[in-house]
């Protein structure tokens, strides 16, 4: 059961395993449109937004997605979203996204920092420090 955020944003389809009663804080977009809007709506706002730029075939993606979701969870004031490169492909050209996971820290639609790799301890410093 996904929240309204959910249904008007598309997010929600990927709640973790086994959490099907508790939707993902985790926002997931397949429509580059979709996507759009949401980031147009949150860059006229102070809020932290960590992009998640990911592939289904990417093991270090896969390996590190429950401790987005935790940190999700932890740092609830701050926005997560899963792209899906091979689905949004002119998102992660427009983010010059060159090998997954990549997490782009967004504040007012401009990027402030960028961590490559599956950097579970850097990413969570990081938002920890910037969320303010």
């Amino acid at each position: 059961m996904g929240g309204v955020l959910s249904t008007v944003f598309g997010g929600g389809e990927d709640a973790a395993p086994g959490t099907e009663s508790e939707p993902s804080r985790v926002l997931k977009f397949s429509s580059s449109a979709r996507w759009q809007l949401h980031f147009n709506e949150i860059k006229e706002s102070n809020k932290l937004l960590v992009v998640d730029f990911s592939a289904s075939w990417c093991g270090p993606c896969r390996m590190i997605e429950p401790a987005i979701h935790a940190m999700a969870d932890k740092f609830n004031d701050v926005d997560f979203v899963k792209l899906d490169v091979d689905e949004l492909p002119d998102v992660a050209k427009e983010f010059n996204v060159t090998a997954m996971p990549t997490f782009v820290l967004v504040k007012r639609g401009k990027e402030i920092e960028r961590i490559i790799g599956a950097k579970k301890d850097e990413l969570e410093k990081k938002v920890s420090k910037l969320r303010a």
